[in-house]
């Protein structure tokens, strides 16, 4: 008849075979709250804590201890029982769920999901999700006998019930959120983002997401809201004390040397926990730091970047398997290095601009970084790319001295002629290479936590023990953080002369003027910059975490290009 619109169709999923997972309740929920979300959570791993997240954890506290059990489904009528925390799941529907509270009557069955919050004021007293993740609950009772026609939304903030029956259509919306989900698992291919949704601020994952961004770059429509920068309360700790020893106090970590304590940092003070030389780490530091996410960075005592301690790693194989197949692709490859080389050299000559300290930068110097990058876009190889980066370089270092302040400050001199390390023969190249062992450190740490495999890059090649893509992703940046911490410590006497020792012509920081460095480094990683392509605000330790989930992005096939940061 005209003007009705025709029903939707059910579009079952295949019976779920044996090496599949079956999906939980909650992911039911997510689907149908934003597929994008449902994706990165189940499919590829993500997770990211916010304060709803915790608040809702701290609502379930009670829930959460198992206590009573289940009734037979054939029990009589006169039996009435409480289940707390009880875990059911159907072999069949390919179903889990984690059930807050079932309230029984014999064999009549009433799900009970804690909420956090109040109940909101819509017609059927609570949102599609919660609605269709309790009904989840009722088809997985159903398929263990029970009779289960309807039940209860409990919001913890208003202390109120809701009542939800299990009607024909909420039926048929849970069955084709389930099938939805596993359909988009299946493929392999993440939903879209939502377009300027109200959703996404309160969202955990937004930083993870990158919705407007994302947008942003397909668009360029509607400016991206600020939904990435987060206050970064923890941050990490460097342990370089001869003997030293790291041990787990109870919510602390405590170090001492020679059996003194002389710290103790809270455990949600720290990102991350960078070892210097000798040091002694607790085997139970390490179960809580694997625990929690927190990486350990080993370096030699001179700083060399040795490796780094996780926990199990990150789940996402579709972004290692995106960036495997990448980096057998010379074209790719290509593509990707000169854009990254490209980004370096413009980030070098900004820094000469802005900290040339004779006067206005010479015309000369700017237009030999503009032949640079010209030839840059002209090569058809890496090994030309290598060729065209050792020649900006070398005019980059060959002004280097340029941006320092050169003054007799005690015994030896910041003067600085060119680059030189393994080892470095100057307390600038000496300094220089240990900003860039932070830097590769750093970066590391960022990859593998979003979920690459540092040690496979597209412009470095593979080599045993060195990070290849970690060193390709901080090309950009060491002229903004590493050269930058450099000149800032030498200029505002942050390091001194006397934080030298020369031996056998090797130039190396003491171990104050080590702790003084890593300070500077570490202001430099806090510094907020403005985003030049999203126009917010944002942090250089923050930074290093969004670019590496654009790189994934772009390997995934959600953006056409790798967008590169470049300053002004």
């Amino acid at each position: 008849m005209a003007g009705e619109a025709q029903p939707e169709l059910p579009l079952p999923f295949p019976e779920l075979s044996g090496d599949l997972p079956p999906l939980p309740a909650r992911m039911i929920n997510e689907y149908q709250y934003c597929p994008r979300l449902a994706y990165l959570e189940w499919v590829q791993g993500e997770w990211a804590e916010s304060s709803d997240t915790v608040e809702g954890r701290y609502v379930h506290r009670r829930v959460d201890r198992p206590t009573g059990d289940l009734p037979e489904a054939q029990a009589s009528a006169e039996q009435r029982l409480h289940a707390r925390s009880i875990t059911l799941a159907s072999n069949r529907l390919g179903l889990i769920a984690r059930m807050d509270l079932v309230e029984a009557e014999g064999n009549r069955v009433t799900p009970v999901d804690y909420k956090r919050g109040k109940r909101p004021h819509v017609p059927r007293g609570a949102y599609d999700p919660e609605r269709v993740q309790l009904c989840v609950q009722g088809l997985i009772l159903e398929e263990h006998g029970y009779v289960c026609e309807e039940g209860v939304l409990y919001f913890a903030e208003s202390r109120e019930r809701v009542r939800v029956v299990f009607d024909h259509d909420l039926r048929a919306l849970t069955r084709n959120a389930i099938d939805g989900l596993r359909l988009i698992a299946v493929g392999g291919r993440i939903p879209p983002p939502l377009e300027d949704s109200p959703k996404c601020p309160r969202c955990s994952l937004v930083g993870i997401c990158l919705p407007d961004e994302v947008n942003w770059l397909h668009k360029q429509d509607i400016s991206p809201r600020p939904l990435t920068v987060s206050r970064d309360e923890a941050l990490p700790l460097y342990v370089q004390a001869r003997g030293a020893k790291v041990a787990k106090k109870a919510e602390t970590l405590e170090i001492s040397v020679e059996d003194k304590p002389v710290q103790t940092v809270r455990l949600v003070d720290v990102s991350q926990l960078a070892i210097f030389g000798q040091v002694y780490v607790t085997t139970p530091t390490l179960h809580e730091l694997m625990t929690r996410d927190i990486a350990v960075s080993w370096h030699s005592y001179g700083g060399w970047f040795m490796g780094h301690t996780i926990g199990t790693g990150h789940k996402n194989v579709e972004l290692r398997t995106a960036q495997y197949q990448a980096s057998f692709d010379a074209q790719v490859c290509l593509r990707l290095a000169k854009s990254i080389v490209s980004a370096k050299i413009q980030n070098q000559r900004t820094l000469l601009r802005r900290n040339w300290k004779g006067g206005e930068t010479e015309a000369d110097v700017i237009d030999g970084f503009q032949h640079d990058l010209r030839g840059v876009q002209r090569v058809q190889s890496l090994s030309e790319l290598l060729g065209v980066e050792g020649q900006a370089a070398a005019r980059y270092f060959g002004h280097f001295s340029n941006m320092i302040s050169v003054g007799d400050r005690g015994s030896l001199h910041f003067d600085f002629e060119k680059r030189n390390r393994r080892p470095p023969t100057d307390p600038v190249n000496a300094l220089l290479s240990y900003a860039y062992s932070l830097l590769v450190r750093a970066w590391t740490v960022a990859l593998t936590a979003v979920g690459f495999d540092a040690y496979r890059g597209f412009y470095h090649q593979p080599r045993y023990g060195r990070p290849a893509l970690a060193l390709d992703m901080m090309e950009p940046f060491r002229p903004l953080i590493a050269d930058s911490s450099v000149i800032q410590a030498i200029n505002n006497g942050e390091v001194r002369p006397s934080d030298f020792i020369s031996v056998a012509g090797s130039v190396a920081l003491t171990d104050d003027g080590r702790k003084r460095f890593i300070g500077t480094f570490e202001r430099r990683m806090s510094h907020e910059v403005t985003h030049p392509i999203f126009g917010y605000k944002i942090n250089y330790r923050r930074l290093l975490e969004l670019q590496a989930r654009l790189l994934g992005r772009h390997l995934l096939g959600e953006i056409a290009e790798y967008p590169n940061f470049t300053t002004r």
